[in-house]
């Protein structure tokens, strides 16, 4: 059997990692756009939520897997991330411990990594809010971790119900979190682009009032076994 120095099983240290100037560029658009373009998928369920409003993050994905109640991975992940990077941790969902606090995320913040999404508890959500720094948690509780079991370092890990894998494009604000298949990031970005004019056009006609409904309404009501051909609302 190989021992643990000889084939590390737990921890990959070497990811490829989304461009940094895909990650700038994706950082204009609102987590909706990006979820919109990407087929409507890749948003985690909204119980992971930013612990304040003004939050929002993007980067690729440094992921670490964890049992539930214990972050001694997670140290162990503060340790290899590189700024930049975003911790994607599944921790569950579990929320009967906090699995980071104020020291971690001070340590995250001052290491440069782009924030912190955990499908589990934090604690001191106050003092992180303070600190400014984009943490998205499934909830808080005050209990502190264990550091006894080992878990995973990048490798692919499921959060809030979607697959991550590392080096996958992360993008969060205060709606939630998408994630991006590292392959189809650079892609999307036209995109989304294309996606948010039209719709600031869209707003824009509607405050103007010179579109209060949408031009599709009628045409897809139609396709759709609502109206009869040519009958209109």
């Amino acid at each position: 059997m190989s021992t643990f120095s000889e084939k590390n099983e737990y921890i990959i240290k070497k990811i490829e990692r989304v461009s940094p100037n895909v990650v700038a560029q994706a950082s204009q658009y609102q987590a909706a756009i990006l979820a919109d373009v990407a087929g409507r998928r890749g948003a985690m369920h909204g119980r992971i939520q930013g612990l304040a409003p003004s939050m929002k993050l993007a980067g690729p994905a440094f992921t670490v897997e964890v049992r539930p109640g214990d972050n001694l991975m997670i140290h162990a992940a503060l340790a290899l991330a590189k700024p930049g990077d975003v911790l994607v941790i599944d921790g569950k969902g579990d929320l009967s411990a906090a699995l980071m606090g104020t020291i971690m995320m001070t340590q995250a913040k001052a290491l440069g990594l782009a924030g912190i999404i955990v499908d589990g508890a934090v604690r001191d959500a106050e003092e992180i809010r303070e600190m400014e720094y984009p943490v998205f948690a499934a909830g808080t509780n005050p209990n502190g971790p264990t550091k006894l079991v080992p878990g995973r370092i990048n490798w692919p890990v499921s959060v809030g119900g979607v697959s991550v894998n590392p080096g996958d494009l992360i993008v969060a604000d205060f709606d939630g979190v998408v994630v991006v298949e590292r392959e189809r990031a650079e892609s999307l970005i036209p995109l989304a682009e294309k996606k948010h004019n039209d719709e600031t056009a869209r707003i824009e006609g509607i405050k103007s009032g010179k579109q209060l409904r949408p031009a599709w309404l009628e045409s897809t009501l139609i396709k759709s076994g609502v109206l009869k051909e040519g009958e209109v609302l």
